[in-house]
C-alpha cells in the first residue's frame, strides 16, 4: 500500500511537471506570438506616421536604408519633440529616389510626453531658399539633393531639428490602402470630376486597373482611388486643399489599422517594406513599443499658415507672409514655445523673399498651383 501511494504520488507529481512545462512552452509561444503582433502593429502604425522601417530583423534587409550626414541637416532650434519627414516622391523606383521632386511633404511631430502627434503639411509650391540653389519651390530640395537637402531645407527655414525621414511613393499609399481594406472619405461635388479625369492615370503609374466614381458623399474607396482623391489639385482650394486630403487619407489608413489582425498587418509589411526607404533603425522603433497604444493624431494643418500666390519668375508659388511670421506661429501653436524668437538664418531668408517677391503682408490667397 506504501509502495503504490508513493508511486501514485510520483505519478501525479511527474504530471503536475509535464503539465507546469507544456503550460510554460504555451505561455512562452503565446507570449512571443502576442510580441510579434505588437511589433506588426507597431509597423503599421509607424509607417502611417512616417517612421518606416523592419519590424523583425529576417525583414530588415528588404529596406532602402539611406544613411544621413548630420552635419548637412541644418539642424537649428531644438523643439523637444521628435520631428521626422514624411516624403512622398514621384519615382517608380525606390532603390533610388535620386531627382525625385517631393510632391508631399509632411512634418510628423511626435509629443514624447503626451503621445500626441501632429501632422503638418509643408505646400509643395512654398517659396523657401534651398542651400545652393537660392530661393524655389520647397518640393524641388529633394530633386536637387534628396532627402538631405530636403530635411535641410526645413530645418533652415522653419528652425527644426529632423534627422529622421521615410520616403514613400504613391504606389505604396494605393497598397496600403487595399491591404487595409479601402477607407471611407466624404467626395465633394466638384471632386468627382477631377477624380474620375486622374484615376486612368493614376491606374497606369500603380499597374492595375480602378473603378470611376458615380456619386459624390461619403464612400469607401480603393487604393488607386485614395491616391487620386489625395492628389486632386484644379478644385476650389487649390494645393491647399489637396495638402489636406492627404492628410485625410493618413488619418483614415491610421484608424483602420487599429481594427486589423496580426495576418493583414503581416501582409503589409511584406509588401511595403521593399518600396520605402529611411533612416531609422530597428531600434528606434523597438523604443516606442511601450508607448504605441497611447499614440493619437490629435491635429493636423497646412504650413505656412498665412501665404498669399504669386508667380515669380514665371512660376506659380506659395509665399509665406511672411516666413518670420509663420514660424514665430508654427513654435508657438506645435510646440508651445511662447514668444518664440526666429533665428538669424530665418531672418536672412525673410527678407531675401521679401525683397524678391514683395510680399511682406498677412493675407491668404488660395490660388491654384501651377
Amino acid at each position: 500500500m506504501y509502495k503504490d501511494e508513493t508511486r501514485y504520488n510520483n505519478t501525479n507529481l511527474n504530471n503536475k511537471v509535464n503539465v507546469k512545462k507544456k503550460n510554460t512552452k504555451k505561455y512562452k509561444k503565446n507570449k512571443n506570438k502576442k510580441k510579434k503582433i505588437i511589433i506588426v502593429f507597431l509597423l503599421l502604425i509607424v509607417i502611417l506616421l512616417g517612421v518606416v522601417t523592419g519590424f523583425i530583423y529576417n525583414k530588415l534587409s528588404k529596406v532602402n536604408f539611406f544613411e544621413l550626414d548630420n552635419s548637412k541637416l541644418g539642424i537649428g532650434n531644438k523643439t523637444g519633440y521628435r520631428n521626422i519627414a514624411l516624403f512622398g516622391v514621384d519615382s517608380r523606383n525606390m532603390n533610388s529616389t535620386k531627382g525625385s521632386r517631393s510632391d508631399a511633404i509632411i512634418i510628423v511631430s511626435i509629443n514624447q510626453k503626451t503621445k500626441d502627434v501632429n501632422l503638418i503639411s509643408v505646400y509643395r509650391d512654398t517659396y523657401l531658399d534651398v542651400e545652393g540653389h537660392g530661393l524655389t519651390k520647397v518640393t524641388h530640395a529633394h530633386a536637387y539633393g534628396g532627402p538631405e537637402l530636403a530635411i535641410n531645407t526645413l530645418n533652415r527655414n522653419l528652425d527644426l531639428d529632423i534627422n529622421e525621414f521615410v520616403a514613400v511613393n504613391f504606389e505604396v499609399v494605393a497598397d496600403v490602402v487595399d491591404l487595409v481594406g479601402g477607407i471611407e472619405v466624404t467626395i465633394e461635388k466638384d471632386e468627382v470630376e477631377q477624380m474620375n479625369e486622374y484615376i486612368k492615370d493614376t491606374s497606369k503609374n500603380v499597374g492595375r486597373q480602378a473603378k470611376l466614381i458615380t456619386t459624390s458623399g461619403k464612400q469607401k474607396l480603393d487604393g488607386i482611388q485614395a491616391v487620386t482623391y489625395a492628389r486632386i489639385r484644379k478644385t476650389v482650394g487649390g494645393d491647399y486643399k489637396r495638402t489636406e486630403r492627404m492628410r485625410t487619407v493618413l488619418k483614415a489608413v491610421f484608424e483602420k489599422a487599429k481594427t486589423m489582425n496580426a495576418g493583414t498587418l503581416n501582409e503589409i509589411a511584406n509588401k511595403i517594406l521593399p518600396e520605402v526607404q529611411t533612416n531609422i533603425g530597428l531600434s528606434e522603433v523597438i523604443s516606442l513599443i511601450p508607448s504605441i497604444t497611447s499614440v493619437n493624431i490629435s491635429d493636423s494643418t497646412g504650413w505656412p499658415y498665412d501665404q498669399t500666390g504669386k508667380n515669380v519668375s514665371g512660376a506659380s508659388c506659395v509665399i509665406p507672409t511672411t516666413l518670420e511670421a509663420n514660424v514665430i506661429k508654427l513654435h508657438r501653436e506645435l510646440f508651445n514655445q511662447q514668444d518664440y524668437t526666429p533665428s538669424e538664418t530665418v531672418k536672412s531668408i525673410n527678407e531675401s523673399i521679401i525683397k524678391k517677391t514683395g510680399l511682406k503682408t498677412t493675407k491668404i490667397v488660395n490660388d491654384e498651383n501651377e
